[in-house]
């Protein structure tokens, strides 16, 4: 028997500054609120990243400013 799925619901979508790698054969890429440098390098090749736009679904962030936020601790 065919069961059909349910519709899921439209989430809202808007235009989203988001960094993504330089390299052709990389996929990475990360929003910028989400982002803890300035000029974030990707987690998975390590590369530079460029500054671009992605329509994405809205997602909160409690955290207002992450770049600004202490990354560790020195130890001494």
């Amino acid at each position: 028997m065919y069961f059909r799925r349910k519709s899921l619901e439209d989430l809202p979508q808007e235009n989203t500054k988001i960094w993504s790698c330089k390299k052709d054969d990389c996929t990475g890429w990360i929003r910028d609120n989400f982002a803890f440098e300035y000029v974030p390098t990707c987690h998975q090749c390590l590369s530079p990243m460029i500054s671009s736009v992605k329509m994405l679904p809205l997602l909160a962030n409690s955290n207002i400013d992450m770049k600004s936020l202490n990354k560790g601790r020195q130890i001494s």
